[in-house]
């Protein structure tokens, strides 16, 4: 994406989303790889927002910097209509989702260049069996300082983000049990996962030196935490999400991520105290989150206690209220948040269509679908 943020930016003054897509046949649905597309992007002629992965049967979308949530949305649509005519090339479709319902990473095969032989040769099987893909907010912050101060204060309000935008309730053709397989999946990268407190930008810096001397990392863009100060960007970067197949359900995640940060960054800047949850508790959260998503009973990490989601997320949008009447988006998420509970997740809806069908392919049909209205 495009730069945004840095020093006299207001934190939360921009936004920006990436987005990774499945490939799949458009009349059997199975992954297929891209050669023509994925070439293309890797010479950096699929599109100005289309980008290769590290496996050929996967795309990557980014928006620009956008101020505004209309804004956003406007280039959401945008760059997924132009991965979707990327994909065309060879004759495929996008799967929104993070996961396949069908699929298995032994149908994928690793993208050839240069970047993603090194990450193979580091991480071994990790890197050629990842069959996930993900969602990543970029909120524009002043400073890594600021960066730092918001990620650590960040950590709590992680599941309820996440319990959001299920999307991979199927994996390797079965049913895992979990709206978030890909948070379960992402669990065995040794550089992913919520990150501990850091405290000051000084300490942040010192952490990733010593992974980097750890050779778990090649720098700062390989740290695959749940969110983190980006490593190319002025940015806080939230890399929780699951990719959300509604559009609407991507504005949401979004605008909530931002107004997170700039009421975060107020609370930081006037020395305000926090509690922070522990790391345990934290990650019990984080595993509620992936296996019910909104369908039950989150963890809240901080009180130790469990919590209808329904009350999670209420809490959540109440403690960012005042910002976001401030920045006229509250009747924008008040209404993007009526859709999410009328639909549910991606997950339910997964699961609901097998239920009724018990035929996967119909399952992925839909998401194709949902994902680019009238792509196909």
């Amino acid at each position: 994406m495009s730069r945004g943020g840095g020093p006299g930016t207001e934190p939360g003054a921009t936004v920006g989303v990436e987005e990774e897509f499945h490939l799949v046949d458009p009349d059997t649905l199975v992954l297929t790889p891209g050669p023509t597309v994925v070439a293309a992007a890797l010479a950096g002629d699929a599109g100005e927002h289309v980008h290769p992965e590290i496996v050929s049967t996967q795309l990557e979308t980014s928006t620009g910097v956008c101020a505004t949530l209309a804004e956003l949305r406007a280039q959401l649509t945008a760059t997924r209509a132009e991965a979707a005519a990327a994909a065309a090339r060879d004759g495929l479709a996008l799967l929104a989702a993070s996961t396949h319902p069908f699929g298995t990473w032994r149908e994928q095969r690793l993208t050839a260049a240069p970047r993603y032989r090194d990450m193979a040769q580091r991480w071994g099987a990790l890197a050629h069996r990842q069959d996930i893909c993900g969602c990543h907010v970029h909120v524009g912050v002043p400073d890594v300082g600021t960066a730092v101060a918001v990620m650590d204060r960040a950590r709590a309000y992680l599941p309820v983000l996440l319990a959001m935008t299920g999307s991979s309730p199927f994996h390797d053709g079965a049913d895992t049990g979990y709206e978030s397989w890909r948070t379960i999946w992402w669990s065995h990268w040794p550089n992913a996962g919520p990150p501990e407190p850091m405290g000051s930008d000084q300490r942040f810096r010192e952490v990733v030196d010593g992974l980097v001397r750890s050779g778990v990392v090649q720098d700062g863009r390989h740290l695959y935490w749940d969110v983190r100060p980006s490593a190319r960007w002025p940015t806080l970067e939230f890399r929780l999400a699951d990719v959300c197949t509604d559009l609407d359900a991507a504005v949401l995640h979004a605008a909530l991520a931002r107004s997170l940060v700039r009421v975060l960054a107020g609370r930081a800047e006037r020395g305000e105290p926090f509690d922070g949850p522990r790391p345990e508790l934290l990650r019990a959260a984080r595993w509620r989150a992936a296996r019910d998503g909104l369908g039950g009973e989150l963890f809240d990490p901080v009180r130790g206690e469990p919590v209808r989601a329904t009350d999670a997320v209420g809490a959540l949008v109440a403690e960012l209220a005042d910002d976001l009447r401030a920045h006229d988006e509250e009747d924008d998420v008040a209404a993007l948040l009526d859709r999410l509970w009328e639909r549910g997740t991606s997950a339910a809806r997964q699961r609901a269509t097998w239920s009724r069908t018990g035929d996967r392919r119909a399952v992925a049909a839909e998401v194709v679908r949902d994902g680019v209205p009238g792509a196909g």
